[in-house]
């Protein structure tokens, strides 16, 4: 799609490092025990989807914040590497860049995260001059970006005002409340791309079928990520099912931001609401055959 704008799409949210620990012991105080493996991967949900965004072809910034640490240069490092315009990157002086640790053994998965940077992005720091040269606006796990919730509406009107079109990924919500202002988001969100279950905590309702509409009750399209069973999807009061893409599951670390990526990559060129859920399922299902949410989409051969 041809355009005047400088980028297709701005992803603004948490980005940090996944440790993945992959045949983690059972863990006890005072002993050292031996994993099958580490890896050290760029993390966070809005990381993610950006780096595999770009990946696909589309030309992306990224709004977040680092620490001035080693973890801050690898996000950097990793993000660049992926063609991501990094002008609106934030590194704090003194916060450390969020870690998560990801423990998983046999078909079982633990995670341990320190937040540092992740919570410290404001809606300021999303700037009227760099939405401006773009096409669409994304906005990742918003229940952890605690100082972003209270300008989130109001940014997301001014982006729609601005001739954006707007998506949201909320993630699960650690204090529960399943608010934090989202309602009010969802009102100007033209894709919510939530799971099965934040679909439920959100909605209180039993079925993905029933959160989808209420939640479409909100939102323009709403894109519910259903795992192994593929996506369920609600708009202009129709929904359809497709089913996930058949693939060997290696890890599934970045499999909905994977499907956020994809689903947005065929967007952005116009595709059909069907085409760009298939899409997402394609991205998604390459993303889990691979350690860590970009190892899928490191080639640009793609």
């Amino acid at each position: 799609m041809k355009t005047d704008k400088m980028l297709d799409c701005i992803v603004a949210g948490d980005s940090n490092v996944d440790l993945m620990v992959n045949g983690a012991p059972e863990l006890e105080f005072n002993t050292e025990k031996l994993a099958g493996g580490m890896d050290l991967v760029l993390g966070g949900s809005s990381a993610i989807t950006v780096f595999n965004l770009a990946r696909l072809g589309a030309r992306t910034g990224f709004i977040g914040v680092v620490g001035q640490d080693s973890f801050g240069d690898f996000v950097a490092q990793r993000l660049a590497s992926a063609g991501v315009n990094l002008d609106c990157l934030r590194r704090h002086p003194k916060e450390k860049t969020g870690i998560t640790i990801w423990l998983s053994r046999k078909k079982q998965r633990a995670a341990i995260t320190s937040i540092g940077t992740i919570a410290l992005l404001r809606t300021s720091d999303v700037k009227e001059d760099y939405l401006r040269q773009a096409r669409h606006l994304h906005v990742g796990h918003y229940f952890l970006l605690e100082q972003f919730h209270k300008g989130a509406a109001a940014l997301f009107r001014k982006a729609k005002r601005l001739g954006l079109t707007t998506s949201l990924d909320c993630n699960y919500d650690p204090t529960e409340k399943w608010d934090s202002g989202i309602w009010d988001v969802l009102r100007h969100t033209d894709i919510f791309f939530p799971n099965e279950d934040e679909a439920k905590h959100l909605t209180g309702e039993e079925t993905a079928d029933a959160a989808a509409r209420k939640l479409a009750e909100r939102a323009g399209t709403v894109a519910v990520k259903l795992g192994a069973r593929g996506v369920l999807v609600r708009s202009n009061g129709g929904t359809f099912r497709k089913p996930a893409v058949k693939t060997k599951v290696v890890d599934t670390t970045g499999a909905g931001d994977s499907f956020n990526a994809g689903y947005l990559s065929r967007f952005l060129k116009g595709a059909s609401i069907e085409e760009s859920s298939q899409a997402g399922l394609v991205a998604a299902a390459r993303c889990v055959a691979h350690v860590g949410g970009t190892a899928a989409f490191e080639s640009r051969k793609l």
